[in-house]
């Protein structure tokens, strides 16, 4: 009998294919938890395509309130903001990700995590410690880390196996949002020296 896994799961181009990755490298089966922490414009659309990629089933949670009560307002009672521009908006959510993500995998009683986390950023570090912190009996599987893909490899897995994702070799951007801010990397931007396109933009006019 396969092992289950709770998969962090955005809809986005690594988190989607991780969950066919993660059926075929570890025969596990997968379960996404999707957190709200408004950034998610159509949350059932997100579990339903959860679910055609593979995962046996798919979990929403509205953490919107939390996030704000818990995390938006101590940072800003604290004014936490990262050399004196940066509002933290991605570090701030990834905590309360990983205490669900450490709940849920008690309460579907698995022995492993996942996360789409790639090797370059902070992410994988918040998420790694947090779940090592939270609960250090919970093996955690990278598979971004481990897949060995270029971002445009990771595409054409994609493609092959019939996955939807809501990005293009053209426009190959990974984006993470919620209610306190939006953070854009990926292709073009790689390049620390190269300004951010026009396309990369969305709540600006």
């Amino acid at each position: 009998m396969s092992d289950k896994v709770i998969l962090a799961y955005s809809g986005g181009l690594d988190t989607s294919v991780a969950i066919k990755w993660l059926e075929e490298q570890y025969d596990l089966k997968v379960i996404t938890l999707t957190v709200d922490i408004g950034n998610v414009p159509d949350l059932e659309v997100t579990r339903q395509k959860a679910l055609k990629v593979g995962a046996i089933k798919a979990l929403v949670v509205d953490a919107k309130e939390i996030f704000i009560k818990s995390y938006i307002f101590p940072a800003l009672q604290a004014d936490a903001i990262y050399e004196g521009q940066y509002s933290l908006s991605t570090a701030l959510g990834r905590p309360l990700i990983v205490l669900l993500l450490v709940e849920t995998a008690k309460k579907e009683r698995a022995r492993m995590v996942a996360h789409g986390c790639t090797g370059k950023g902070n992410d994988q570090v918040r998420i790694d410690v947090g779940v090592a912190a939270l609960a250090p009996e919970l093996k955690v599987i990278t598979p971004a880390r481990e897949w060995n893909m270029t971002r445009e490899q990771t595409i054409n897995y994609a493609l092959a196996h019939d996955i939807s994702v809501p990005i293009t070799k053209a426009s190959p951007y990974s984006i993470d949002e919620n209610l306190w801010g939006r953070g854009i990397e990926c292709g073009v931007l790689e390049d620390t020296w190269n300004e951010p396109p026009e396309d990369v933009f969305l709540w600006t006019r």
